[in-house]
């Protein structure tokens, strides 16, 4: 194939559009620095009316909003999930992994939960307080001021808790609990267990001119039309293509890393995915944000005579512990809420309250805890089959009528709509050098580059967080007098944990540290063996804990960036 190459060479070239991409493109530009922009997927505005799902009834689909086009409801602001047409990837045997893949310009970001959390002072410890097998090269010390300086840009609702690992913030008002929730704070106190108001990146006040309010139409999945739900495309890039220092390259699949015969980087290689052709452009630094198994995945497809098992990859490290959130969760359904009154109380897309964990202090039989998040969807416009929710279901249990049709289903969606509460954990993963992603030998996507394969298994540890977390629901279900839907899960079922990868928080496959024997990047996520390549996605995490990894993501990404702005003034690369 004639790879088409071109003269310009930029200061930067950064893969992956998404939290990672999009605060680096940010802080470059903002620097004066000349930056190609690549993502994978199509250019993409929520608030274009062409792509904008927002607001749209149920009646709009054919399907009534059901997953059938998209695996969260056609309305789910997604372009790609689980499986993406013409872009496989593989699994050992004993493995099921679900890897998610957005391709769209924002990424993940234009469906996530909005939740904004820092990992704790602990988590960066890990070693010490939780006996894993390293910390990380920094410490919460270090990133401090630029989980600061994300709140302060983008926005993060909640309160000041002063809780031992779950550090506050600069934060926007709350809005207040929903019927619901305020049953779940209810049961939890009976149980000793603390509620606080979430931690979700949705504007409730205005921070800026560009982005608006929340209006709480509980639809941030869809992706925000006004902006007031960060996404990295409309808060982060589309402001920043305005600049002029910024060349995008949509529908790009990036292929690998090029360098020269000192090994050094001097650009990427692509693949125009609607003409099919491949391109090359250069630039002084290769900054990859692609994602963690992503960014993984075009490290060691990067191959050379100087880095013969994939760039960078000398500690033979890259693709190793990976890690997902350890999940499981249940509906309980509260009589006392049938029949309820209607009302609006759509919110935010997203719980209005959650627990963190509480029990750092008691010896159990699993080293790291979990969080508790609540559903939202409770008086929204329903979905068929979206959320749990099928009234037949209800009867089916009640040992009522199954069936029906016109007066009599709407008699039943009015009775149990609002009724239930779903309940979720999300706990921390053990690092573990045997669950991994590699290069498959044997298949390639349509592009003709090498696809992944993944080696995942959980620990007894993490089933023994599990069936704490289901242990914990069925207190809390008889605190609300409410009734858990279904069987308890027991061990034959694995206590309903999640899917390894279902979470959809992979990390830690381009492990940062300070030695290369033992690392790939080092603390400012700059590759060991390569002084121009970056990795600024979730691949250096050491070690996430309960947290969701989106907010530490852009604040070390930014961290990064200001490095590479001094390494370029130095002229150091």
């Amino acid at each position: 194939m004639e790879i088409k190459k071109s003269k310009e060479k930029y200061d930067v070239i950064i893969v992956g559009s998404g939290a990672a991409g999009g605060i680096t493109t940010k802080i470059l530009t903002d620097a004066g620095l000349k930056v190609a922009l690549i993502e994978a997927g199509p250019y993409f505005d929520p608030a274009d009316p062409e792509q904008q799902t927002q607001f749209k009834p149920t009646w709009a689909s054919p399907r009534r909003g059901s997953s059938v086009t998209r695996r969260f409801g056609d309305f789910h602001m997604s372009y790609g999930d689980w499986k993406v047409d013409g872009e496989p990837y593989s699994s050992v045997e004993d493995t099921d992994f679900m890897w998610w893949r957005s391709r769209m310009l924002g990424g993940r970001t234009n469906h996530w939960g909005r939740i904004a959390s820092r990992l704790g002072p602990k988590d960066f410890k890990c070693k010490d307080f939780y006996d894993l097998d390293e910390n990380w090269p920094i410490t919460y010390e270090d990133i401090k001021p630029y989980y600061d300086k994300l709140d302060k840009l983008i926005g993060v609702f909640g309160t000041k808790e002063n809780l031992p690992n779950d550090p506050d913030g600069f934060f926007l008002p709350p809005p207040k609990p929903r019927l619901h929730e305020l049953y779940y704070i209810k049961g939890a106190k009976k149980s000793g267990i603390n509620v606080i108001p979430s931690r979700l990146s949705v504007l409730t006040k205005r921070i800026n001119n560009q982005r608006g309010i929340c209006m709480f139409c509980g639809q941030c999945e869809r992706s925000c039309s006004v902006y007031a739900c960060f996404s990295s495309s409309s808060s982060l890039v589309i402001p920043s293509l305005k600049g002029g220092l910024v060349d995008l390259y949509t529908d790009s699949m990036v292929r690998k890393v090029n360098t020269d015969n000192n090994g050094i980087a001097t650009g990427v290689s692509f693949i125009n995915k609607k003409n099919g052709k491949e391109y090359s452009i250069k630039s002084k630094v290769v900054v990859l944000g692609a994602s963690s198994c992503s960014s993984a995945r075009i490290l060691l497809n990067s191959k050379s005579n100087e880095h013969p098992n994939g760039l960078g990859n000398s500690s033979g490290l890259i693709g190793k512990y990976l890690q997902d959130t350890v999940g499981t969760s249940k509906q309980i359904f509260v009589p006392e809420l049938m029949n309820r009154k209607t009302y609006n109380e759509d919110g935010v897309g997203g719980a209005h309250v959650y627990t963190p964990w509480w029990l750092h202090d008691k010896k159990l039989d699993f080293p790291i805890g979990y969080h508790i998040e609540t559903s939202y969807r409770n008086l929204g416009m329903p979905q068929f089959g979206i959320g749990g929710y099928i009234p037949n279901d209800f009867n089916k249990f009640f040992g009522l009528r199954v069936g029906g049709y016109g007066e009599q289903i709407r008699k039943d969606v009015k009775k149990y709509w609002g009724s239930t509460i779903a309940l979720e954990s999300r706990g921390g993963a053990i690092p573990d050098i045997n669950n991994y992603c590699e290069i498959d030998g044997n298949k390639k996507d349509k592009y003709g580059i090498p696809v992944l394969k993944f080696n995942y298994k959980w620990a007894d540890t993490e089933y023994n967080q599990a069936k704490h977390a289901q242990d914990i629901y069925e207190e809390l279900a008889h605190n609300m007098n409410g009734i858990m839907i279904g069987d308890k899960p027991g061990k034959d079922q694995n206590y309903g944990i999640s899917t390894p990868g279902s979470i959809i928080h992979e990390v830690g496959t381009t492990r940062m540290g300070n030695n290369p024997n033992t690392s790939v990047v080092n603390k400012y996520e700059r590759l060991h063996d390569v002084d121009n390549v970056y990795v600024v996605d979730a691949g250096p995490f050491v070690f996430k804990g309960d947290k969701n990894p989106t907010w530490t993501i852009m604040a070390l990404a930014w961290r990064t960036s200001d490095h590479i702005i001094s390494e370029l003034k130095r002229q150091n690369l």
